[in-house]
């Protein structure tokens, strides 16, 4: 009588176990279903924000460009990279003297990591003729209130 309890037991045991696995393989295949629609989203979300960054430019707007910088933020230009939010700012104001904007961008691949706190945005530059002239790659960091902040730079 025993050995046929204990059988039983085993039994169920395997079928509980059976249950979990195929129930957590479900949910995992569920899981990564959702984590590429929010990797979707927020590739949509990084490339507006690119958009707007790029706006800054097109509507003279420096205050704007200044408000997608991360603090430490580093745009390499030059022999030497721009340190830290206010380096670029100050690197970038002459930019946006002219009542015309020097050059233009649109961003062409948005990659976010699965973590969702990084991406990268890169795409054409143009000069005011809608020549293009170059490239960028730009480094995104969401902060904790889900703003997405430029950390590092570099056109080419």
């Amino acid at each position: 009588m025993k050995l046929n309890t204990m059988k039983l037991n085993i039994g169920k045991l395997r079928y509980s176990l059976f249950l979990l696995i195929f129930t957590t393989q479900i949910l995992s295949g569920c899981t990564t279903v959702k984590e590429k629609e929010n990797i979707e989203d927020l590739q949509s979300v990084v490339r507006e924000t690119e958009r707007a960054f790029a706006a800054t430019m097109a509507d003279r707007n420096f205050e704007g460009f200044k408000s997608f910088l991360s603090e430490e933020a580093i745009f390499f230009a030059g022999d030497k990279p721009l340190r830290g939010h206010e380096a670029v700012a100050e690197a970038w104001k002459p930019f946006f003297d002219e009542p015309d904007a020097p050059f233009s961008w649109q961003p062409k691949i948005v990659e976010v990591l699965s973590s969702g706190d990084l991406a990268l945005s890169s795409g054409p530059v143009f000069d005011p003729t809608g020549k293009e002239i170059g490239s960028y790659n730009s480094i995104w960091r969401r902060n904790s209130n889900g703003e997405w902040l430029i950390i590092f730079d570099k056109g080419s």
